[in-house]
């Protein structure tokens, strides 16, 4: 349910930045979000449709760019995305293991477009 809230924000962010640019209309949002960040893309684009009713955001498309997780190798220094079980190395010829990292945790926005 913190989904709610973070959209409002991007809401209020959104029509400040048009604000700012003397703008009557936000036409884009874009939004970062990784599959580890522990928001559902999906909830976000729900809430926003329904929040933006009235605003300045409410005919915006909203775009989000999804960034998968991503192990780097400790053997070879590859990033990859992990196999289901398994923590192994992709590269050929390496058999390291990989650690986590913070590709995956991201929630950002990354534009707003405004007219």
């Amino acid at each position: 349910m913190h989904e709610y809230r973070i959209t409002q924000r991007i809401i209020e962010i959104a029509e400040q930045q048009a604000k700012q640019s003397d703008s009557e209309l936000v036409t884009q949002v874009t939004l970062v979000v990784g599959d580890n960040s522990g928001l559902v893309a999906d909830s976000i684009v729900l809430y926003f449709d329904i929040i933006a009713k009235g605003s300045m955001c409410e005919s915006a498309a909203l775009i989000i760019k999804r960034i998968k997780p991503k192990l780097k190798c400790k053997k070879c220094g590859v990033l990859f995305e992990r196999k289901p079980f398994s923590f192994s190395c992709i590269s050929d010829g390496c058999d390291g293991e990989g650690e986590p990292t913070e590709i995956g945790n991201e929630f950002y926005v990354e534009s707003i477009e405004v007219s």
